[in-house]
């Protein structure tokens, strides 16, 4: 008899996996369903990107555009990498310092197949990203979560973490833009982080891929802006949420060439890379980052607005999100803080699905996610039912 294996068995029901079977059957019940609960944009890639794909994969005197990604690589992608960061946050990279992945979920699993060991510690910054500690059960490794609250500002507090476990842990994740608190962190903060990392021989791998949705003049830094962060940490990039691009898969890891090499050596052995075409493709949106990413934010910055000031209209205190693609805003005190309770009365009552904080650590409890990836008629619809039901 086919099992699961216990690897499988310790991981806990995937969050979205969750919310779209809550959906199905919701629909299936015949409740009009609304859903504000996957970050995955409604807008579509720029133009520009499309087109480089299309005209690379109609190339005729390309006899490589259907061969292996990893066997014939495109050149142009890690070099417009390095162009970006130069362009984007001054930092200098070299070619050992780039891998090409499908996106950074996938990457940051690889990651800690790369580096973990049985029996090793992944510090994990909780709110987190679920991945984080997925990629941790798939090595055989363990998770110790560091709580990031709302009155330390969201950020990792260094010193309370236990000495053994500054001793055991190999690696620490930390997310800013965070998802799903929205948090934003200064250079202060990363080189904090990046002393953390030296003093304890810990690799400080920072999931940026929020760092290009950014209002109100804000521009989110990178961990690899502080001066020597290269020895000690690595950063995820991707183009999914930047420039609508989710479903292509694609992204990068730039910093400490030996955790890079670690990906690179797993993805041999794992993937066989991306078709060339998306490498042009997404060459192209680098490129021309600073076109387009101004016009997707603007529709973001809009629906942000409506969201908030809808909200707080009916009594929420909800500050304005500086970056992500979503907004994090507390539960209606009748439901004593409980996320899971509000968001299953939300769903069965009125039909609207948000994702409980819950779902992101203990430390969420209390908090719900909206995403900001939804037509403004249904962004508005369903902010107008959960005003309702607030009350």
């Amino acid at each position: 008899m086919i099992s699961f294996s216990e690897r499988l068995q310790k991981l806990p029901p995937y969050l979205f996996v969750d919310l779209r079977q809550r959906m199905q059957a919701a629909k299936a019940r015949g409740v009009d369903v609304i859903s504000l609960g996957i970050g995955d944009p409604d807008v579509s890639t720029p133009d520009p990107v499309v087109e480089a794909l299309v005209q690379s994969i109609q190339n005729p005197k390309d006899p490589d555009r259907h061969r292996y990604g990893c066997d014939i690589p495109v050149e142009d992608f890690p070099q417009a990498v390095l162009d970006f960061y130069q362009r984007r946050y001054g930092v200098t990279l070299s070619e050992d310092q780039v891998a090409t992945t499908l996106g950074s979920k996938d990457a940051i699993v690889k990651l800690s197949l790369g580096i973990l060991n049985p029996g090793d510690i992944g510090i994990a910054a909780s709110p987190g990203y679920p991945t984080y500690n997925i990629g941790h059960v798939f090595a055989s490794a363990t998770t110790y979560y560091a709580p990031i609250l709302r009155e330390n500002d969201f950020y990792v507090d260094f010193d309370a973490i236990p000495d053994e476990i500054k001793r055991l842990a190999k690696v620490l994740w930390i997310n800013y833009p965070n998802n799903p608190t929205t948090a934003t962190a200064d250079l202060n903060f990363f080189e904090r982080a990046v002393e953390f990392g030296r003093q304890n021989d810990i690799l400080i791998a920072h999931d940026n891929a929020y760092s290009e949705n950014t209002y109100d003049g804000y521009r989110s830094p990178s961990i690899l802006q502080v001066d020597g962060a290269a020895e000690v940490a690595v950063e995820f990039f991707s183009l999914s949420k930047a420039f609508n691009m989710t479903g292509w898969r694609l992204g990068f890891v730039v910093g400490h060439p030996t955790a890079v090499n670690a990906v690179k050596t797993v993805k041999d052995n794992i993937d066989n890379g991306s078709l060339r075409a998306l490498q042009f493709a997404g060459a192209k949106a680098l490129s021309i980052a600073e076109k387009i990413t101004p016009p997707i934010n603007a529709v973001y910055q809009k629906r942000r607005d409506v969201v908030v000031d809808a909200l707080m209209e009916s009594g929420w205190e909800i500050e304005k999100p500086k970056a992500t693609i979503y907004v994090w805003a507390p539960v209606p005190p009748r439901f004593e803080g409980s996320s899971r309770a509000f968001a299953t009365a939300l769903l069965e009552e009125v039909g609207v699905v948000v994702t409980p904080g819950l779902g992101y650590g203990q430390w969420s409890e209390g908090y719900y996610r909206i995403s900001l990836t939804y037509p403004d008629e249904v962004i508005g619809e369903a902010i107008s039912r959960i005003r309702d039901f607030a009350h």
